[in-house]
């Protein structure tokens, strides 16, 4: 695993007990879980259990999500990444599923689409995956529109099960061959 992807705009590099502060601002916040069943977090046990998982999957996987640092302000933004999927989502399993969070102040700045775009390329040129999968709410158009921007194909709307609710979202592939 790459120790940091750079952008023109950006730094990813792997989350780490230090970011614990930063995420709690970005999922505490409702307007950035909005489509995500609408749970923000309250408390730092929370992030705390979230962030373990991520580690997890660094150790298991050798991947996951990233957290994406501005350049010019040297702020953690949100994060970004590729994800290991090993249970069945949508019929599939065994998955690299590519994904995004951002802070809303910095929505509508094509950071989104600047940080896809390269895990998009790390995906293709260092895991040798063949195709990635990306899910976004039915009701989110800018996620849609940023995973189209970069190239991936609605194929079908499925039900997401997160907090014990279903969420209807599309599921969308890109071929990277």
């Amino acid at each position: 695993m790459p120790t940091t992807i750079e952008t023109e705009r950006l730094l990813m590099r792997p989350l780490n007990t230090n970011d614990v502060d930063a995420l709690y601002k970005l999922d505490s916040d409702p307007l950035v879980m909005k489509y995500l069943g609408n749970r923000p977090v309250s408390n730092l046990d929370d992030v705390n259990f979230y962030l373990k998982n991520i580690l997890k999957q660094y150790e298991q996987y050798g991947i996951g999500r990233w957290a994406v640092i501005e350049k010019s302000t040297g702020e953690m933004i949100g994060w970004a990444g590729l994800k290991f999927m090993n249970e069945v989502t949508n019929g599939h399993v065994d998955f690299y599923d590519v994904g995004y969070r951002f802070r809303p102040e910095f929505w509508g700045k094509g950071y989104a689409t600047e940080a896809t775009n390269a895990w998009i390329g790390y995906a293709k040129n260092q895991l040798n995956v063949h195709t990635l999968y990306a899910s976004a709410h039915t009701e989110n158009i800018a996620s849609q529109n940023v995973l189209k921007k970069c190239g991936f194909i609605q194929k079908s709307e499925y039900q997401f099960e997160m907090y014990g609710e279903n969420l209807a979202c599309y599921w969308l592939e890109l071929e990277l061959v």
